[in-house]
């Protein structure tokens, strides 16, 4: 029953987490990922430190977010874009 709602659904779910949308939009998501890391840089730099923990906090979780953003799109950007592996190590062709 492959014209089923449900079937539609899982298909939907699969394509929405395959990763479609890092390969589409890497110029939005490095450009937001660059903007991360100036927020963090310029809370660092124009927010009293006085302010004690959230001000570290901010920083570190402004730099931690571009980082980790800009990590995963040149690991997409180096990752060869072949045919998926098999469980037991081989191309699938």
């Amino acid at each position: 029953m492959m014209g089923t709602d449900g079937h539609h659904s899982v298909t939907r779910w699969a394509r929405a987490w395959s990763g479609c949308a890092l390969q589409r939009h890497k110029l939005l998501l490095t450009a937001v990922g660059a903007a991360c890391v100036a927020a963090g840089i310029l809370v660092a730099v124009l927010v009293p430190q006085s302010d004690g923990p959230a001000w570290a906090m901010a920083v570190a979780g402004c730099l931690a977010a571009g980082v980790l953003l800009l990590t995963r799109v040149a690991v997409a950007w180096l990752r060869p874009s072949g045919p998926p592996l098999r469980p037991g190590g081989g191309s699938a062709l």
